[in-house]
């Protein structure tokens, strides 16, 4: 439970993030963000977590996505800092919050994770879960167009080795992307909340790319 502090800095993040993502690419606008904080409360009810840190983390995890700004991979983190400071946060939820944002994706996973923490567990989990099912597959699809890739390409293979190198560089059609990383997540949640709404969004993609497929070669 947030005492009444922690309930206005909340409220005074997400007017910030709401100003800084207005006119964001569709996929990792205000309303992603709203969807992981609000899976990220779901989540952290069944956790023995600070869920002040939670949410803020929650709230702030894309507020200078690297995708988005020339693959500068400490923006978000810096940003995160020096809002947090001049809302008077407490040095240690500052850092707590902005070693979450630095180390919580996926890319650096696959880099290699050097912080971990309860709550970047929630989180993590809490973003990874809108990247699958019916919203993931929008998502996917609407950060496609915005990067102009082709939908599918069945010349071009997906990587079955990516490392965040290769991550970060790809510009491979769309569906390389489900097989790369968003069929992948369901078996990376940490909790078992995020593990059982997994299992059903991770069914709704096999369906989703069973179709896309046939349909891409007459078979429907």
């Amino acid at each position: 439970m947030l005492n009444e502090n922690e309930r206005e800095i909340i409220e005074k993040t997400v007017q910030f993030v709401k100003r800084t993502l207005a006119g964001a690419e569709g996929g990792h606008d205000w309303f992603h963000t709203q969807r992981v904080w609000n899976n990220a409360k779901l989540i952290a009810g069944s956790e023995d977590v600070n869920p002040f840190v939670v949410e803020l983390a929650a709230l702030l995890h894309d507020i200078a996505d690297a995708k988005f700004h020339d693959g500068n991979e400490a923006i978000g983190a810096e940003t995160t800092g020096r809002f947090l400071k001049s809302l008077n946060v407490s040095e240690d939820i500052v850092g707590h919050v902005v070693h979450i944002v630095r180390n919580m994706s996926f890319r650096k996973q696959l880099d290699g994770v050097v912080f971990s923490s309860p709550e970047m567990l929630v989180v993590q989990d809490a973003d990874r879960l809108d990247a699958i099912g019916a919203v993931g597959i929008g998502r996917a699809f609407s950060f496609g167009g915005f990067k102009n890739r082709a939908m599918y390409d069945p010349d071009i293979k997906p990587e079955t080795n990516i490392t965040g190198e290769t991550y970060r560089n790809s510009n491979a059609p769309t569906i390389n992307h489900f097989y790369e990383k968003l069929l992948l997540l369901k078996d990376m949640m940490n909790t078992e909340t995020a593990k059982k709404i997994a299992a059903n969004r991770h069914l709704v993609m096999e369906r989703f790319l069973d179709d896309f497929l046939d349909e891409w070669h007459g078979l429907k």
